[in-house]
């Protein structure tokens, strides 16, 4: 029998471009996201493309109900749950100021609880096979907060905190389920067009710019290797690491650059779309609008993925130099 995965956030951007990763690996899919006719789309497309079984189901992430019942209807239709990823997101370019509770209460119930209800309804089925994968999509906006992105990077922070938690009652348990947490850079996806945006100006990624099947690949490298983690991307290495050494040097760098790094120069319409309370409807897929700018590969998962190999060509690599140096230095 094929092995199963599923999907959160799967009709567009980087849950539409894993969906494809895991069905190219012999896969059956199931895919979940709110817009139904762009998700039966997605389905088909990934059956005719790779011959695999995909299953469309219409789950709001932000319900726990939903996203339960969604995980039984893939169990009933598919099989076991092998695989469980969390991708479903959404933000608010705004500043706190402008921000209302509501959709500070919805970018949370969205982005946070959704990976949290992903997780129990995953567990209530593995657990009792002591056998399957989970794997929670951060951001190195979980490490290091930016201006305009509260909601955001606030549900980042707090998925850190609950899979820790979670990874540690695992083990405790003895349980043989596989927890693991991929934190993304900047990625080009339709979220840019389609968040709400207070500014009054465009977003754009930060650059620089990782196209979705960057992401894709990561993802399932985490779920198919035992990695309690995966950082993908150098600028994400970098912002983790630099907000561990100067946190307060990063503060007033991102007063400064912070704006002007996710904001274009071009006004934002009147009537842009926002999928914060209603999905967009429309043909959007994996990729943004930034194709031209953004980066179809990641030195740094390179190095993650053959992490074995580069530390023993890094080893062998010093020794060489320093057996160099000393030959140098004799008289």
């Amino acid at each position: 029998m094929p092995d199963i995965a599923v999907i959160t956030g799967a009709s567009a951007g980087v849950g539409r471009a894993t969906a494809e990763e895991f069905a190219r690996h012999g896969y059956d899919i199931a895919l979940l996201a709110r817009d139904a006719e762009r998700l039966e789309r997605a389905a088909r497309d990934i059956t005719v493309r790779y011959g695999v079984r995909a299953v469309a189901l219409v789950t709001d992430v932000a319900s726990a109900e939903q996203v339960h019942a969604a995980a039984e209807a893939v169990e009933q239709r598919l099989g076991p749950i092998n695989v469980w990823v969390n991708v479903a997101m959404a933000t608010v370019f705004s500043p706190v100021s402008a921000l209302t509770p509501a959709e500070v209460e919805r970018g949370t119930q969205v982005t946070y609880l959704g990976q949290v209800y992903g997780m129990m309804a995953a567990l209530a089925r593995m657990r009792p096979r002591n056998r399957g994968t989970i794997v929670n999509v951060g951001s190195a906006l979980a490490y290091r907060s930016v201006p305009l992105q509260s909601v955001y990077c606030g549900a980042k922070f707090a998925i850190r905190g609950f899979t820790d938690s979670l990874r540690s009652e695992i083990i405790h348990d003895a349980l043989d389920i596989h927890l693991t947490m991929v934190d993304l850079p900047a990625v080009n996806t339709p979220q840019f067009d389609w968040a709400l945006n207070k500014t009054g100006r465009k977003a754009q990624p930060v650059a620089p710019i990782f196209q979705p099947e960057v992401a894709a690949r990561a993802i399932f490298f985490a779920a198919t290797h035992r990695r309690r983690q995966v950082w993908v991307g150098f600028p994400t290495v970098k912002a983790i690491l630099a907000n561990r050494i100067a946190p307060s040097l990063i503060d007033r760098y991102l007063a400064r650059a912070g704006y002007s790094g996710q904001l274009t120069d071009e006004a934002a319409p009147a009537d842009a779309p926002s999928n914060l309370f209603q999905p967009v409807p429309g043909d959007y897929g994996s990729h943004g609008r930034f194709d031209a700018h953004s980066r179809a590969a990641s030195w740094e998962m390179f190095t993650d993925r053959h992490r074995n190999a580069f530390w023993a060509a890094a080893g062998i690599g010093l020794l060489a130099g320093a057996a160099l140096l000393m030959r140098k230095l004799r008289p």
